[in-house]
């Protein structure tokens, strides 16, 4: 299905160009009907109707699920709780596009996306967590970062932005700092995704984003490393589960080559978290299992490839 909705975009993508520069015309929506016509095979006229009208099913369908998160976020309200999700993984594995449709319809007022950039000369000096203990949700809110204190158990160490005393020290002491602002009396929620893309389809993504000039602003230093340290990121990840999943702040890995099914299973595990009045009785808020898996289960795959191949595949 997947494959197929590729191709029937690329093929529109193709036509559209085609289309180029016919703005001058007097009467552009009558000029741009009668063009699509000639150009189109009847062929082309169906996989284009068939690829709208995938498109409009999957929003339809997330739409179900983003009317939850409505109620969900109005129980938070009401209740002074407070939500914290974390959004980590590699580059472009799906966060910013999963974290823009869960917040698509909710009230702004009572949510906030953090995506911190590099630190200030004054905040290399301070405790690393620091920054991000000031973005923590106030009573009623739900902060989404987009990236987190994370980035020093996996960019940081394999890009060299951190010392490797950095590095042992935030392994040593993140559950801790978890805990403290966990055990608060039950009221605030920690939900750690990590968002899990292929190599080939980072490497399929990364070209578009190259090719596309809207996406082009995407690509960073560190985005055109990825792939030659694809390897140094799986052992980072490796330790990373192995040291801070735990019990009481466990990591859920989300498998997001299929970025629709990532976006619809990230938002069943985000309402699961959460019990709240109103919950549509009929719906499955069941994470698919071969989307949505736990840290501990992942660290057996990780452990397993690397028994068989030599490495950590993933």
């Amino acid at each position: 299905m997947k494959q197929t909705v590729s191709k029937q975009s690329r093929r529109l993508e193709e036509i559209l160009k085609l289309l180029d520069g016919v703005h001058s015309k007097p009467d552009v929506d009558n000029y741009y009907h009668d063009k699509i016509y000639s150009i189109l095979r009847e062929q082309h006229k169906e996989e284009i109707v068939k690829a709208a009208l995938i498109k409009h099913y999957k929003s339809q369908e997330l739409k179900i699920y983003q009317a939850e998160l409505i109620k969900m976020q109005a129980h938070l309200e009401r209740t002074g709780k407070k939500l914290i999700i974390l959004f980590d993984g590699r580059d472009a594995s799906g966060k910013g596009g999963t974290i823009r449709r869960i917040t698509r319809y909710m009230n702004e007022k009572h949510y906030r996306v953090v995506a911190l950039g590099k630190p200030n000369a004054v905040q290399r000096t301070e405790l690393h967590m620091k920054r991000y203990i000031e973005q923590f949700p106030r009573a009623g809110e739900i902060v989404l970062f987009d990236r987190s204190w994370y980035n020093r158990a996996m960019v940081e160490p394999v890009m060299g932005f951190c010392s490797r005393e950095q590095y042992s020290r935030f392994l040593k002491k993140v559950i801790l700092y978890e805990k403290n602002f966990i055990l608060d009396g039950g009221r605030t929620i920690l939900l750690k995704l990590y968002f899990s893309v292929s190599k080939e389809e980072q490497a399929s993504r990364f070209e578009r984003r190259k090719n596309d000039p809207l996406r082009q602003w995407k690509l960073s230093e560190v985005d055109l490393q990825a792939q030659d340290l694809w390897d140094e990121f799986s052992e980072k990840k490796l330790i990373m589960l192995q040291k801070t999943h735990t019990k009481a702040s466990p990591w859920w890995i989300v498998k997001s080559d299929d970025k629709h099914a990532a976006r619809r299973e990230t938002m069943k595990l985000i309402l699961q978290s959460v019990r709240y009045k109103g919950r549509k009785r009929n719906l499955n808020f069941t994470p698919d299992p071969e989307v949505v898996v736990a840290g501990d289960i992942e660290l057996k795959r990780m452990r397993h490839q690397i028994k068989k191949f030599g490495k950590a595949l993933i």
